[in-house]
């Protein structure tokens, strides 16, 4: 604690980083709730209503904060959502930016990590609620989020080349690997926008609920991930991560060692007792 009680945690990099909530204090647009719905479970909220939540540098950096924090954090599973005033997941990046830069400045914007590789590199898994439009770059976050659910009437799209440019933030090798390279090739090059139920379809998201039940299966899946091992939880998403980043007997391999590992595990031992015992666990993350 400091001086003034203000929690603090040591990031991976060493750097002291304060609790999600007292960083996102400090933002404009990025708002974070811990434990609103259901305990270990930390909503992180884009509201840049004004643009429909587009990702301009301050969100950005703003988001990566926020991140941070988070993965320093005790919370087993992030909801990411848009703000209901923004009306939108993400419309898509700053077009006013985008217009000022020449190639060595997107050169310079692109160097990793950006937000995407933020949110794919989280310990924590994240559930997208898509709860509005997520176009090009919010398509693309959306993409790097490891489960999502979209409410009826929300519409994704990579409508880039309407610009004149293709997506820059993971969304020409991450789309294929979610819904083929055939549909990816058929959103990229037409720009054409798909609505929740199509998406949903091709393997874009993973479920589409009408308004009145959006927010409670958003809630329901991340508890039922929250009451999970934290440990278990980051292990399996490095795991289920590596499939399509490693060929096959890599990955075997690569699962194998990282189900060993949790043998060394607190939570190991506690999971398979509570089990033979027919009590719920007492998860300690370590």
């Amino acid at each position: 604690m400091t001086g003034d009680d203000e929690e603090v945690s040591v990031g991976n990099d060493g750097r002291s980083v304060g609790s999600p909530e007292a960083v996102a204090a400090e933002c404009e647009t990025v708002d974070v709730g811990i434990g609103d719905r259901v305990e270990g479970v930390v909503t992180v909220t884009l509201s840049r209503p004004d643009a429909r939540n587009a990702l301009n540098a301050q969100l950005r950096a703003e988001l990566k904060d926020v991140l941070d924090a988070i993965e320093a954090s005790d919370a087993r599973v992030v909801v990411l959502t848009g703000s209901a005033e923004s009306g939108a997941f993400v419309a898509g990046a700053d077009v006013t930016e985008l217009r000022e830069r020449g190639p060595f400045e997107q050169r310079e914007a692109s160097e990793r990590p950006r937000v995407y590789e933020y949110v794919d590199d989280l310990r924590q898994p994240v559930i997208a609620a898509i709860n509005g439009h997520a176009l090009g770059g919010g398509c693309e976050l959306a993409q790097a989020c490891d489960t999502r659910i979209a409410r009826e009437g929300a519409k994704l799209g990579q409508p880039e080349i309407n610009l004149g440019i293709v997506p820059g933030g993971g969304g020409t090798q991450r789309l294929p690997r979610l819904v083929g390279e055939g549909q990816a090739m058929k959103m990229i090059l037409s720009g054409e926008l798909v609505d929740a139920t199509e998406a949903c379809d091709i393997g874009l998201v993973d479920e589409v609920h009408p308004d009145e039940e959006f927010e409670d299966r958003v809630y329901d899946l991340a508890e039922s991930m929250a009451e999970k091992s934290p440990l278990a939880l980051e292990y399996a998403k490095k795991a289920v991560k590596a499939s399509s980043r490693m060929d096959l007997d890599a990955g075997i391999e690569y699962e194998a060692e990282l189900f060993a590992q949790l043998f060394a595990a607190e939570d190991k031992n506690e999971g398979i007792d509570a089990f033979l015992e027919d009590r719920e666990p007492e998860w300690q993350g370590k």
